[in-house]
């Protein structure tokens, strides 16, 4: 019994310090803070196993993506010139735009077909877990790249977690979801004051 509770103690303390260093990178990303990437990263590997117990196998694979992909975003976002930046906020164009849809269904026919594979699936759970985990690849994408519209995938997919993560036991992850919520609809209108404020920059020189 000792050893079940003390189980349940270490899943509960990780799930909690996995949970916070999320909200603190997304809170970097919000603030367009390189720093997004090294919190991301430990917050994803601690999820991966997290998720793993809890057979949620969509999210599992797009929280090992999110590693790979900030890693990616990490050296993308710290590309200097001359001491300067050179990828700053920008927004989608159309080929950008079709790549991020080719993710999304690369994503979502991948991980439903890991699911019928698997003992995992769980009818509603695992198609839900499906659809957030394509939005979630696609937003990590444009993340990566600094396009603001990752912003809108984000807060769609945050929404639908929400409910899921109650669902499933992980209330403290539920919240997190919650939180992150509020802070992409907070993030993407501080992109949108940046990228604007630079449009009238450059229309003023």
């Amino acid at each position: 019994m000792s050893q079940f509770l003390e189980g349940i103690s270490i899943d509960l303390g990780l799930e909690v310090f996995a949970a916070f260093l999320g909200v603190l990178s997304v809170w970097f990303a919000k603030k367009n803070k390189i720093l997004v990437y090294p919190t991301g990263i430990i917050s994803t590997l601690i999820y991966v196993w997290i998720l793993f117990k809890n057979q949620l196998l969509g999210d599992l694979i797009v929280n090992a993506y999110f590693f790979l992909m900030s890693i990616y975003g990490w050296f993308f976002w710290s590309r200097k010139n001359e001491g300067n930046f050179q990828n700053n906020i920008s927004r989608l164009n159309l080929n950008e735009s079709i790549f991020g849809l080719i993710i999304f269904t690369f994503g979502f026919i991948t991980i439903n077909y890991l699911y019928n594979i698997s003992n995992w699936q769980e009818n509603h759970v695992s198609s839900i877990d499906t659809l957030t985990t394509a939005i979630f690849c696609s937003a990590m994408w444009f993340m990566a790249r600094r396009k603001i519209e990752h912003w809108i995938l984000w807060i769609i997919g945050d929404i639908i977690s929400v409910p899921l993560y109650i669902y499933k036991g992980l209330y403290f992850t539920s919240i997190q979801y919650l939180i992150f919520t509020i802070i992409a609809l907070l993030g993407f209108f501080t992109w949108l004051r940046e990228l604007n404020k630079k449009k009238l920059t450059v229309k003023e020189l």
